[in-house]
């Protein structure tokens, strides 16, 4: 776990000091929820319908942005191969770089989310759900995402490969998310969508960093 932890401060500090790793899907993130009510109609009563989603589906796309690097540069360098040669587990080392993955996109877009919320007129009842969901769904995002990253790792220009692997998978909570969200717009309980949301959070953290340390482990060997 020493090396774990080692891999894990390595990888923030490497993001503290190159910025446009964490601040690209967070621009992209505002700039499609500023766009979007120019786009279509501005007017308050239909964009607090659909403001849950909006933010969602951006959101999304934003954690896409950065899952290309999550591996790739481990694999140009030989650091996997160390590692594997190591003996270390992969398994932790995919864990970790989805924690890494999470608190430069997931996390920064989850506090950013009510600004987001007020400029799309999103209604006072839903900021609790939409926090809540994306404090709960984005680190569903970078876990799946990381089993899509290690999969096109040795993949030359894998990032429309790792789309279309990635984004069936994100659907489920995609649609909770903003159900979660929208149900709590018009005063209806979203505790149901929530707990699909923890349960898809369990079962993620649980199964993905295996598939993941799978996928690594056939990159490096073959």
């Amino acid at each position: 776990m020493s090396l774990v932890t080692a891999t894990i401060r390595r990888d923030l500090l490497l993001a503290a000091r190159n910025p446009g790793e964490w601040a690209n899907p967070l621009m992209f993130f505002l700039m499609v929820a500023a766009l979007f009510p120019l786009a279509v109609d501005p007017d308050p009563s239909f964009l607090e319908k659909i403001a849950g989603g909006v933010i969602w589906v951006a959101a999304l796309l934003a954690t896409l942005l950065s899952l290309d690097g999550l591996y790739r540069p481990d694999v140009e360098d030989g650091s996997l191969e160390q590692w594997l040669a190591s003996g270390e587990s992969l398994y932790g080392l995919a864990l970790g770089k989805a924690l890494v993955h999470w608190c430069i996109s997931g996390l920064p877009l989850t506090l950013m989310s009510p600004l987001l919320g007020l400029m799309l007129s999103l209604p006072d009842e839903a900021y609790a759900a939409l926090v809540l969901s994306l404090l709960i769904g984005t680190p569903v995002l970078s876990l799946l995402g990381a089993v899509g990253a290690a999969l096109t790792a040795g993949v030359r220009g894998g990032g429309l490969l790792l789309s279309l692997l990635i984004l069936p998978l994100y659907i489920p909570v995609l649609i909770f998310a903003a159900s979660a969200v929208y149900h709590a717009g018009i005063g209806m309980t979203y505790n149901g969508q929530l707990a699909m949301l923890g349960a898809m959070l369990a079962l993620a953290m649980a199964l993905t960093p295996f598939a993941a340390a799978a996928a690594l482990k056939i990159n490096l060997l073959r």
